[in-house]
């Protein structure tokens, strides 16, 4: 499912079998964030994680750093699959 681009923010809902996975991914996702630098706006409810992304340092504004922690984001949800 491709990310949506709104307001301002890319978006993505990711659903999993259960709790365990989810947080797993979002685990993941954490430690690949850090390193990017780049940390995403994230709720977890049981099996769902919804993402959003955007650059708080450059005014709230998908940037080339989102898009590629989107990127990051979907290998990592493909690799759980």
């Amino acid at each position: 499912m491709p990310w949506t681009e709104a307001n301002n923010c890319l978006t993505q809902t990711f659903l999993f079998p259960d709790f365990n996975t989810a947080f797993g991914f979002m685990t993941r996702v954490a430690l690949v964030a850090e390193k990017m630098d780049h940390h995403p706006e994230w709720t977890n409810v049981y099996n769902r994680v919804e993402v959003r992304l955007r650059t708080h340092s450059k005014g709230n504004i998908v940037t080339q750093k989102d898009r590629d922690l989107a990127t990051a984001v979907d290998r990592i949800f493909r690799s759980l699959k």
